[in-house]
C-alpha cells in the first residue's frame, strides 16, 4: 500500500512539474518580460521610445531580383524581411541596400555551375537589376523614400520622415578586371564597396573559397595587383571599403593601404564561433585601428555553433558521400572541402541540397547571442568601433529578429544589457556615419588623362 502511494505521489508531482513547465513557457512566450533572462516589461517600453527618437541604420541587406514586382511592392508588408511598411514597424531610418551579382549561387545549391565565358556579364546584369530596384523604390515612393550619397544627406531624410537608401556593392567578380567600373559605380550612388563573397575573385582571396570552383585558400596571398591598386582608387572616391567576406590576408593588406577607416558590413566574431568567416581578435583590432567600425551581424550560424543534434547528422552525411570526419566548424556551414573539387556537379548538388537542408533544421539563435557578440565586440575594442547589421534576405534573421519590422527587439536586449540611450544610439547608426564622414573627408579627385 505505502509503494502505491509513493508511484501515486511520484506520479502527480511529475504531472504538476510538467503542467508547470508548460504554463512556465506558455507565459514567456506571451509575457517575455516575465523570463528573467528577456528584457523587462519596462525595458521593452524604454526599446520603443527610444526606437522613435535615435537614428537606425542596418549596413547589409540584399535586394531579392523580384522586389518591387506585383505581389512584393516595396511599400507593402510582403514576404521578404525588409520593405517599407516593416522599415516603418522597426523605426529603422535608412538601410544599405547590395548591388550584387553571383549567378552560380543565385540558382542555388541544387544547381550549380562551374564559371562560364558568360558569368561576368550575367553577374553585372543582376548587378544592374539591382541598381535599377533600388533607384526606383526613391522614384516611386519621393515622399517616403531618398538616396543618402552622404551622411549630412542620411540626417536630413531622417528629419524629413523618409527611409534613406544607402547604395553598397558586394562582389568584384561581375567588375572583371575593369578598375574604371568603380568610378562608374560611385558616380552612380555606390558608398560603400565589398570585395569578397563566397569563392575567390580576381581581386582578392575570399574568407570562403570554394574547392568546387577550383578555388584554395589564400591563392592570391591577400590581394591580386588589381585589388592594391582598388583601395587607393576607393579611397579617392569617398567609398568606404568593407572587409567582410575577405580572407584575414586580405583584410590585413587592405588596412595597411587604406589612407581611410575600413568597415566590416556584416561580420560577428571568431572568439564565440571559430569560422574564417568571422573577424578574429587581431581583426577586430585592425578595424580599429583603421578609425573603423564592426558591424555584428545577426546571422544565426555565425553567432552561435552548431547544435549537436545537427552536428551528428551532418556526420553521417558526409559519411554517405565519403566525406571525413569533420575536421573544423567552417566545413560544416558550406560545401568546403578540398575533395569537393574532383566531385561531378551532380554529386555536388545533392551534398548541397542535403547540407543547407540540416542547416535549415537548426533552430535559430537569439538576440542574446547577437548581445553576446556585441559585448565581446565592444569589450575588445570599444563602444565607438561596432554597429549592428541583419545581412536580412541572404541569411541573416533570428529567433526574434525575424525582420526590420523587430529591431526593437534587438534594442531592447542591449538595454537589458545596461547599455545607455547615448551607447545604443552609436550601436545603431552613430558609429557608422561617423566612419561614412571620416572616409568622404579623406577623399581626393581621381587623376584623369
Amino acid at each position: 500500500m505505502t509503494t502505491s502511494r509513493t508511484k501515486k505521489a511520484l506520479f502527480l508531482g511529475l504531472a504538476l512539474l510538467v503542467v508547470l513547465g508548460i504554463a512556465g513557457a506558455l507565459l514567456a512566450w506571451k509575457y517575455p518580460w516575465l523570463d528573467p533572462d528577456s528584457p523587462s516589461r519596462e525595458q521593452v517600453k524604454r526599446a520603443h521610445e527610444l526606437q522613435e527618437r535615435i537614428l537606425s541604420f542596418d549596413s547589409h541587406i540584399t535586394v531579392p531580383l523580384a522586389f518591387g514586382s506585383e505581389g512584393n511592392e516595396a511599400d507593402k508588408d510582403g514576404d521578404d524581411q525588409f520593405d517599407l511598411a516593416k522599415a516603418g514597424r522597426g523605426r529603422l531610418s535608412g538601410a544599405a541596400l547590395t548591388v550584387f551579382g553571383w549567378p552560380e549561387l543565385w540558382n542555388g545549391p541544387n544547381a550549380p555551375h562551374r564559371p562560364t565565358p558568360g558569368f561576368v556579364e550575367e553577374a553585372r546584369h543582376q548587378q544592374e537589376m539591382r541598381y535599377r530596384i533600388i533607384t526606383g523604390i526613391a522614384r516611386d515612393f519621393p515622399h517616403q523614400v531618398g538616396i543618402a550619397y552622404t551622411p549630412d544627406d542620411f540626417r536630413r531624410l531622417a528629419g524629413e520622415g523618409k527611409f534613406a537608401l544607402f547604395i553598397s556593392m558586394l562582389n568584384a567578380y561581375p567588375l572583371g578586371d575593369d578598375l574604371d567600373q568603380l568610378d562608374k559605380w560611385a558616380a552612380r550612388g555606390m558608398r560603400m564597396f565589398g570585395f569578397s563573397y563566397v569563392g575567390n575573385n580576381d581581386w582578392a582571396d575570399s574568407s570562403r573559397p570554394l574547392p568546387f570552383f577550383n578555388d584554395s585558400p589564400d591563392a592570391l596571398d591577400g590581394l591580386s595587383p588589381i585589388g592594391r591598386q582598388a583601395v587607393g582608387r576607393l579611397n579617392d572616391l569617398g567609398v568606404i571599403i568593407d572587409v567582410s567576406q575577405m580572407s584575414s590576408k586580405a583584410l590585413e593588406q587592405v588596412v595597411a593601404l587604406s589612407r581611410a577607416p575600413v568597415v566590416a558590413s556584416h561580420s560577428a566574431v571568431r572568439a564565440l564561433v571559430d569560422i574564417p568567416r568571422n573577424l578574429s581578435d587581431r581583426e577586430l583590432q585592425l578595424i580599429k585601428n583603421s578609425g573603423g567600425v564592426v558591424q555584428i551581424v545577426g546571422f544565426s550560424s555565425y553567432l552561435r555553433p552548431l547544435s549537436q543534434p545537427s552536428r551528428d547528422k551532418l556526420e553521417a552525411l558526409r559519411a554517405r558521400f565519403g566525406l571525413q570526419p569533420l575536421p573544423n566548424l567552417a566545413m560544416a556551414l558550406m560545401p568546403g572541402d578540398p575533395a569537393i573539387a574532383i566531385w561531378p556537379e551532380k554529386k555536388f548538388g545533392e551534398y548541397a541540397k542535403a547540407l543547407y537542408g540540416i542547416l535549415d533544421e537548426e533552430p535559430k539563435a537569439s538576440t542574446r547571442d547577437l548581445g553576446d557578440a556585441i559585448d565581446y565586440a565592444v569589450k575588445k575594442i570599444g563602444i565607438d568601433h561596432v554597429g549592428i547589421s541583419s545581412d536580412f534576405n541572404d541569411g541573416g534573421g533570428l529567433e526574434d529578429w525575424k525582420n526590420v519590422g523587430d529591431n526593437r527587439n534587438v534594442t531592447a536586449e542591449l538595454i537589458r544589457r545596461g547599455y545607455s540611450d547615448a551607447d545604443i544610439a552609436k550601436l545603431w547608426a552613430g558609429n557608422f556615419l561617423r566612419v561614412w564622414g571620416d572616409v568622404q573627408g579623406r577623399a581626393a579627385p581621381v587623376a584623369t588623362p
